[in-house]
């Protein structure tokens, strides 16, 4: 991989995970993947995973999901250290 492709494949990298923990938190919620996604992108965490010098993509879905988690439940400290 070129340097010129590194942000292409971040992107693609953050795009993956941003899909996985919407369909997860839509799960958790009963709510249909669609809404899961459009909660999801109305989120702190969303744009923070889509940052792409935040480097959280390179986090597991777990790890975003708990501060998707943190973050609905008002939970900013914990969301923070996360």
């Amino acid at each position: 991989m070129n340097q010129e492709q590194i942000p292409q494949a971040s992107e693609f990298v953050a795009d993956l995970t941003a899909a996985e923990v919407a369909r997860r938190y839509a799960e958790q919620k009963g709510i249909s993947t669609t809404d899961g996604v459009r909660e999801f992108m109305a989120t702190k965490t969303y744009s923070l995973l889509m940052n792409p010098k935040s480097y959280l993509s390179l986090e597991s879905v777990e790890y975003v999901l708990d501060m998707l988690t943190a973050e609905l439940s008002g939970d900013t400290e914990r969301w923070l250290e996360i």
